[in-house]
């Protein structure tokens, strides 16, 4: 196998992850943060395009890392609307589509800032399974509202990888493999993983399946629309109550699951309550998608921070092992899945994707 270097670039929204492989090895890694202060004079996401781009290349001049060696560069993909899952080619129209959308995500950045990248060394950039990943089937996406439908929005980058790695440890393909995928983070996504396609999964972002520590997941029905009509919270306090301070914020008022486990260790009731419910709500979801895959299913996979926290997967374990094999995969290693999906472009294993607007691809 011919070595490919790969630079991959992963923004949040106070810092700018990059690494460079050389094949699927992680030779050099850094990441710039980007204090307040920084970020102050920009009034949208997007506006900070050639910022981020400066503070990358002169990062790679200070490194000496000679950019003419690149084969490729990735970055995190956007919210580009409902789209198959791959690795696509950064074109002119997605480039476009993202300077122009209202909607505000670090994420947007990421193929902007490789476009520009690759473009000065004469190489192609790729994004990977960005978040509006959809492969869910037409069952999937009817609610008791037609006004309603269900939609995919959730952690595919870091459980398509998840997912591929738990099929080598399978030894079987990905696309012949039948896996649940719990992603456990800030957000907790389970998805239904079917010969390949995600058929099923609830929308990490924006309020749907278990709750986690910071969100609110599912909630009834009828309470939540007498929440919205009490005058009490406008529109955007009722959405941050939703995403950003939901879940486990909202219970115990911190978002970090350590200090979490801290608090049960101490034998603090209410905390170790919430954490159990969390754990329970997982499972369920786990149960509910057991249930769409007809009970055939060749293991369960959790990844994410949180599966670092034993006594928080010994809580999901116990409720579902009887459904089969439980693989462990903690953390989420989204530079490696990146460089990943560009590395499978350049080795010929997979074929590029061409985005469209509108939610097209090819």
């Amino acid at each position: 196998m011919t070595n490919k270097y790969i630079l991959a670039i992963n923004p949040g929204s106070t810092s700018t992850k990059i690494a460079i492989f050389l094949s699927e090895e992680k030779v050099l890694s850094q990441n710039i943060s980007h204090s307040a202060e920084e970020l102050a004079p920009f009034a949208r996401i997007i506006d900070q395009h050639h910022f981020r781009q400066s503070m990358i290349l002169a990062f790679l001049k200070d490194s000496a890392f000679d950019v003419t060696l690149l084969a490729a560069v990735v970055g995190r993909g956007g919210l580009l609307g409902p789209m198959a899952s791959g690795t696509y080619l950064v074109n002119d129209e997605m480039t476009e589509f993202l300077k122009q959308t209202k909607a505000e995500h670090a994420s947007n950045l990421g193929a902007l800032l490789a476009s520009d990248i690759a473009r000065k060394i004469g190489v192609n950039a790729y994004i990977v399974d960005p978040v509006t990943v959809d492969e869910m089937s037409a069952l999937a996406r009817i609610t008791g509202l037609p006004e309603i439908p269900r939609i995919s929005i959730f952690h595919a980058l870091n459980q398509k990888a998840a997912a591929r790695q738990a099929a080598r440890m399978l030894g079987k393909p990905y696309e012949q493999c039948r896996l649940i995928v719990a992603h456990l983070g800030g957000g907790i996504s389970v998805g239904a993983h079917v010969d390949g396609k995600v058929v099923d999964v609830n929308n990490a972002l924006n309020g749907d399946g278990p709750f986690a520590p910071e969100r609110a997941g599912s909630l009834p029905s009828w309470g939540l629309v007498e929440l919205a009509t009490s005058g009490r919270h406008d529109l955007p306090a009722l959405k941050k109550m939703i995403t950003g301070k939901g879940g486990i914020v909202a219970h115990l008022q911190v978002n970090d699951m350590r200090k979490v486990e801290e608090m049960v260790k101490a034998g603090d009731a209410r905390a170790t309550l919430v954490f159990e419910a969390m754990a329970y709500n997982v499972a369920k979801e786990i149960g509910a998608l057991a249930a769409v895959m007809e009970g055939r299913i060749d293991a369960n996979v959790l990844t994410g921070g949180i599966a670092y926290d034993t006594l928080f997967v010994e809580l999901i374990r116990r409720r579902v092992e009887f459904l089969g094999r439980l693989i462990v995969l903690p953390g989420e290693d989204e530079m490696t899945a990146l460089a990943q999906g560009a590395l499978r472009v350049l080795l010929k294993e997979e074929k590029p994707k061409q985005w469209k607007h509108a939610g097209g691809n090819a």
